[in-house]
């Protein structure tokens, strides 16, 4: 892109800096002409979209050097790597070539199968003997390989089965014989009928609320524009809107560890796209969601199995080959297909690649677009005028470059005019503004250090953006940094439920992003103006906030007063609010629990003139003056001892002068930070790791205790990232007894609760632990 842009004339680049919606179609084709006459430009088209030259083609030579070194590692008990040599394998084997004598495909799903046996994966092998059977159900080791795991699952009756039918299909001798005495055996020692057992229909439903009769309504605002309310009152943790995405993709960051079309983690059984080398699915299911249903997918022979069965063996068969998704998927608009072994998915941003499957979905809806039609409409609003000209001029470069590769797949149902160019710049603009982070939540284990010095684990809650997506029902609700509503997800659909009790008319706000008590206010107006082209006027950011004040505050020089002292890059924003706080503020007032936040609150909720001003480095409660210079350089001093603490927690190595080093500058960061400084709590929460690692759990539980309290002051004792931190002192205080872990586990699901309803145990399965611990 950067070579594009060098040769670019500046008077065009200063027509496109100037460019709006309405000229946008001049600019647009200006440009396309231009870059027409460059031979570098179609030499990076030719690179983005030849399979030919593709990083991401089928090779059986690479696919059969994996599978030798699985093999390899086999042999010598080495299952983790065999399962991962097997796995790169079965990503870049084609589809249609053969090993000795067997599909190479089928092969390496059978050799995967036996290492997911050994590692204890049953039902995954299982699964990777099914997928083997799919594409040659007349494969004998396949079937033997399923009547081990069979019989590891208790399944006697299918394992009889299996082995009955790996031995009808067994062409050796002495391979007959093992298999006869694997069917005596099972026979003789669980006494088990000759009989075709049913086989269960899978159903990847999850039980979930059912949607109450709520009307919301989308109005207009002077202040928002668009937004939705509710005509009645919405009860707490009420579910008010679930919704599928218009399209979606895998967060470039998480290609390798989570499925390309649910955004679940990937299990050990990987499913790769059957065209490309790109792709990983969770499941044949999400592979042909994504991919779509072909002659490449399609690998289940659908004939006899080509030897002589009994009736009720040849209907076993039927039900384990049965492809049940066939039917269902052809009523799918596919998301990869267009996308598949060709560089330019890979290559460009993944807003370019999501607007190229909203486009790719309009073309299977409509099959053309070009002048006469719209390439697609959202009807959402965009942030094209507030751009800088680099990004105006990034946004037509890319979609003429993203045109260029949808039109090599589509041909004529691509148009490459300037009015479909400027239509594609202003869906690039609506996604910037609207598409959606996918969030996973996670239980991630902070695992302890070497026997030598202790191994201990807690338990934590972590956020994982693993996905980006365009909702056009989500798109219309507005933004506050206090939300009222909570969206999360299952695979891909958006779920939004209810925080708070929300009466009738009012706003229903999420979050955008940066919340209160996460960054301050400055931060965050900073961020959405940068990112969504509005500046924020919520009621957090309007009026004046407690938490913006201690969030990076300093503490006073008097030791007994508990007023903050901000920078002035805070206090300028926070003086444009003072005013509007007078509104309500009793009830402010009234929400902080410790008398010395309450001080602080009344003081500014009285008649602010300019005399008692907020002003940099003055306290606000006494007036004191501390000299911020100074105090920044106790903190950068801190922060180094900080620093090598966190390398050594990510390293699992702590030497012990380095924790007492840290402790010491967390001594030394109260000195001058407010006791409520978000700085201070996560220090503590540094602590509390490094505590836990080496057993020192007393030290732990009592570090996560601190930090806790003072997030409360930030966030509230009810909000989400409470529940997280108590996740962490629930598991804390399990180790040390179960006495006092119970009541923080009750907390942890009020919270969790409010956010999630009754979806709480399926998004957190963990907590299960938690209880089962008491």
């Amino acid at each position: 892109m950067e070579k594009l842009k060098s040769r670019i004339p500046e008077t065009l680049i200063h027509s496109i800096s100037q460019s709006n919606p309405n000229t946008l179609p001049n600019t647009c084709s200006s440009l396309h002409d231009f870059l027409n006459q460059l031979p570098l430009f179609h030499q990076m088209i030719e690179d983005l979209v030849h399979k030919e030259t593709s990083l991401f083609l089928k090779n059986k030579q690479s696919a059969l050097e994996f599978k030798l070194k699985g093999n390899n590692s086999f042999t010598s008990g080495d299952y983790p790597n065999a399962l991962r040599f097997y796995s790169q394998a079965l990503r870049v084997a084609p589809t249609d070539v053969e090993d000795k004598g067997k599909n190479l495909v089928a092969t390496l799903y059978v050799n995967r199968a036996a290492v997911l046996l050994k590692m204890g994966l049953v039902k995954e092998s299982l699964r990777d003997c099914n997928r083997a059977l799919a594409v040659c159900k007349s494969y004998s080791k396949a079937w033997y390989r399923r009547s081990k795991a069979n019989t590891s699952m208790g399944n006697f009756d299918d394992a009889v089965c299996d082995l009955k039918v790996s031995l009808c299909t067994e062409l050796s001798v002495s391979g007959k014989r093992q298999i006869e005495g694997e069917l005596k055996l099972i026979l003789a020692q669980h006494h088990r009928k000759d009989s075709s057992p049913d086989v269960p229909i899978y159903d990847e439903s999850n039980i979930l609320d059912q949607l109450p009769q709520i009307q919301l309504q989308c109005v207009s605002t002077e202040s928002k524009g668009r937004g939705m309310v509710s005509l009645t009152d919405i009860p707490q943790t009420t579910l008010l809107h679930k919704e599928e995405p218009l399209a979606a993709i895998v967060s470039k960051h998480c290609r390798e560890t989570y499925c390309h079309f649910c955004f679940i983690e990937l299990p050990a059984d990987t499913v790769p796209c059957p065209s490309c080398s790109m792709a990983l699915y969770c499941s044949r299911l999400c592979q042909l969601h994504a991919r779509g249903y072909d002659s490449h997918t399609n690998m289940n022979n659908h004939g006899k199995i080509g030897v002589d069965l009994s009736r009720d063996l040849e209907k076993y068969v039927a039900s384990v080959t049965r492809d049940t998704v066939d039917v269902m998927h052809n009523k799918q608009t596919v998301e990869h297909k267009h996308e598949c072994g060709v560089n330019w998915s890979a290559a460009l941003p993944a807003e370019v690649v999501l607007a190229g499957r909203v486009i790719g979905k309009f073309i299977e809806e409509h099959r053309h677009i070009g002048e006469s039609s719209s390439i697609v409409s959202l009807e959402l609003c965009h942030n094209y005028l507030q751009l800088d000209p680099e990004s105006k001029l990034e946004l037509h470069i890319s979609s003429i470059v993203l045109l260029k590769c949808l039109h090599k797949f589509y041909g004529s149902d691509v148009s490459l005019k300037g009015d479909t160019i400027s239509q594609c710049v202003l869906l690039l603009s609506q996604l910037n503004v609207n598409s959606m982070a996918i969030v996973r939540m996670r239980s991630a284990d902070t695992v302890g250090l070497p026997s030598s010095i202790g191994n201990h684990t807690t338990t934590a809650v972590e956020q994982v953006r693993v996905g980006q997506a365009i909702y056009l029902g989500g798109s219309l609700f507005n933004h506050s940094c206090q939300p009222n509503i909570h969206t999360y997800f299952f695979s891909r659909t958006l779920y939004i439920r209810a925080i708070n009790f929300v009466t009738a008319g009012h706003p229903l706000e999420l979050s955008y992003g940066p919340q209160v008590g996460q960054w301050s206010c400055n931060e965050r107006k900073s961020s959405l103006k940068e990112q969504y082209g509005f500046v924020c006027s919520c009621t957090s950011c309007s009026q004046l906030n407690i938490s913006d004040l201690f969030i990076n505050s300093f503490r006073c020089v008097n030791p007994n007063c508990p007023g903050v002292i901000m920078y002035s890059s805070v206090v300028d924003y926070e003086n444009q609010k003072v005013n509007p706080f007078l509104c309500g503020s009793q009830r402010q007032v009234d929400r902080f629990e410790h008398d010395e936040v309450k001080r602080v609150a009344s003081l500014l909720c009285q008649d602010t003139t300019s005399a008692n001003c907020i002003k940099p480095g003055v306290c606000l409660s006494c007036g004191t003056y501390r000299d911020l210079e100074a105090s920044n350089a106790v903190v950068e001093k801190a922060e180094i001892s900080i620093r090598r603490l966190m390398d050594s927690l990510a390293s699992a190595q702590l030497p012990t002068n380095i924790l007492s080093s840290a402790v010491r500058s967390l001594d030394l960061l109260k000195s001058v930070l407010h006791p409520y400084n978000k700085k201070v709590a996560e220090v503590e929460d540094y602590l509390a790791q490094a505590y836990t690692s080496i057993g020192e759990l007393k030290q732990a539980r009592d570090r996560c205790q601190a930090s806790i309290k003072i997030l409360e002051k930030l966030y509230g004792h009810d909000h989400i990232v409470i529940g997280n931190e108590l996740v962490k002192l629930a598991s804390i205080q399990l180790s040390l007894g179960k006495s006092a872990a119970g009541e923080t586990i009750n907390l942890i699901n009020l919270i969790f609760s409010r956010h999630y309803g009754s979806d709480v145990e399926v998004m957190f399965p963990h907590l299960q632990f938690l209880k089962y611990g008491l």
